[in-house]
C-alpha cells in the first residue's frame, strides 16, 4: 500500500485564496471558489498515489523524485487534473484532452461535478499510477520544434538583427515555442512588433516568457 504524503500548507492556502495570479485572488470572484470541493477531492486522490505535494505556478503540483507528474487547476468552466506527459499515456477510457490545440505533451481531465470524481476514482488513480511509471522510466515526449509558423514580424527582426536571431535560437525549444505563440496571437502587426520589442531583453538574457513569474513561485 502506498503511503499518503503529508499535505503542503501552501495548498491549503490555494484552496482558500486561489493562485493569486490575477486581481480576483482571495476574493469571491476567484475561480477556486466555484470548484473547491472538486479540487479538495482531487487532492486527496492524488495524495493517495504517494506523490509529493508542492505549489508551482501558483497551483498544486505533484512530483516524484522532484519531477512533475500531475497538476490540479481551477478554470472558469471546470476543474482539472493535468498530466505533464499525458501524450505518452494509453488513455484507456478516452478521457484525456488537450488543453489547447498546440499542446504537445500535457493532457487534462475536466471535471464539473463532484460525482464525476467519486465515480471515476479508481480510473483516476490508475491514470496517476501510469503517469508516475512513465516518469520513473524516464520516458520523453518527442517535441516538434516550433510547430507554429514563425510570424512575419519576428522573421523581419531576425533579418535585421542577426544577434537577436542567434539569441532566440539559443533558447530551448519550449521557450522558443512559447514566444512564437505569444507573438502570433495579436491580429495587428503593430501589436506583434510591440510584443517582440518588449521581450527582446529577456531573450538576450536567455530567459523564457514566464521565467520572472516562475522564479517568484519557487
Amino acid at each position: 500500500m502506498v503511503q499518503t504524503k503529508l499535505k503542503n500548507p501552501m495548498v491549503d492556502k490555494y484552496l482558500i485564496d486561489g493562485c493569486m495570479r490575477c486581481k480576483f485572488g482571495a476574493t469571491p470572484l476567484c475561480k477556486v471558489n466555484n470548484w473547491r470541493d472538486l479540487l479538495e477531492l482531487l487532492r486527496q486522490i492524488v495524495l493517495e498515489s504517494g506523490l509529493t505535494e508542492n505549489i508551482k505556478w501558483g497551483v498544486p503540483c505533484y512530483t516524484t523524485d522532484n519531477k512533475n507528474v500531475v497538476i490540479i487547476s481551477a478554470f472558469k468552466e471546470f476543474a482539472s487534473l493535468g498530466f505533464f506527459k499525458g501524450a505518452l499515456m494509453t488513455d484507456k477510457y478516452k478521457i484525456l484532452l488537450k488543453q489547447g490545440e498546440s499542446s504537445q505533451s500535457s493532457r487534462i481531465i475536466k471535471f464539473t461535478d463532484i460525482n464525476q470524481i467519486i465515480e471515476q476514482k479508481e480510473v483516476i488513480l490508475s491514470y496517476i499510477r501510469e503517469a508516475i511509471q512513465i516518469e520513473k522510466e524516464g520516458k520523453k515526449v518527442n517535441f516538434i520544434k516550433n510547430p507554429e509558423p514563425v510570424p512575419e514580424q519576428l522573421e523581419e527582426f531576425f533579418l535585421n538583427e542577426p544577434e537577436f536571431k542567434k539569441a532566440f535560437q539559443n533558447l530551448t525549444a519550449g521557450k522558443q515555442r512559447a514566444y512564437i505563440i505569444y507573438f502570433s496571437q495579436p491580429k495587428q502587426a503593430q501589436t506583434r512588433i510591440s510584443r517582440i520589442e518588449k521581450c527582446k531583453s529577456k531573450i538576450f538574457k536567455g530567459e523564457g516568457l514566464n521565467d520572472k513569474y516562475l522564479s517568484k513561485t519557487r
